[in-house]
């Protein structure tokens, strides 16, 4: 079953936004070298329980704190998810060495992510 693996934040300045979350729960972050600014946030021990997330420059398409959901195919989720009446907001891309994104919108208009793991991505 498909389980939340993966929070996303926005900010308007991530800097400072980053600065508010070490200062307050002491989460670490790196910033990711990739094709759009990003932060990985570790928000604790792997032994406890909780995800690690991350953090982005705020848009209009997102604005709110994200959730994303481990799938094994991206495709075959897309599929599904529009089947039941959702909507994709960003298609599948390609996050190099980490795998395949998309977000999503369900049917009362949540924001979500669905994410393919494969570190052969390219």
């Amino acid at each position: 079953m498909p389980r939340v693996v993966h929070f996303e934040i926005s900010a308007d300045e991530p800097e400072r936004a980053l600065k508010f979350y070490k200062d307050v729960f002491g989460w670490e972050s790196q910033r990711w070298d990739g094709p759009m600014p990003y932060w990985f946030f570790n928000t604790g021990a792997p032994e406890q329980p909780g995800i690690n997330g991350g953090m982005c420059k705020r848009s209009d398409d997102f604005v709110n704190c994200v959730n994303s959901i481990d799938v094994e195919s991206v495709d075959e989720y897309v599929a599904r998810i529009e089947e039941h009446g959702g909507a994709v907001v960003m298609p599948k891309t390609t996050l190099p060495k980490v795998g395949y994104l998309a977000y999503c919108k369900d049917t009362e208009g949540n924001f979500f992510g669905i994410m393919q793991a494969d570190a052969a991505a390219q």
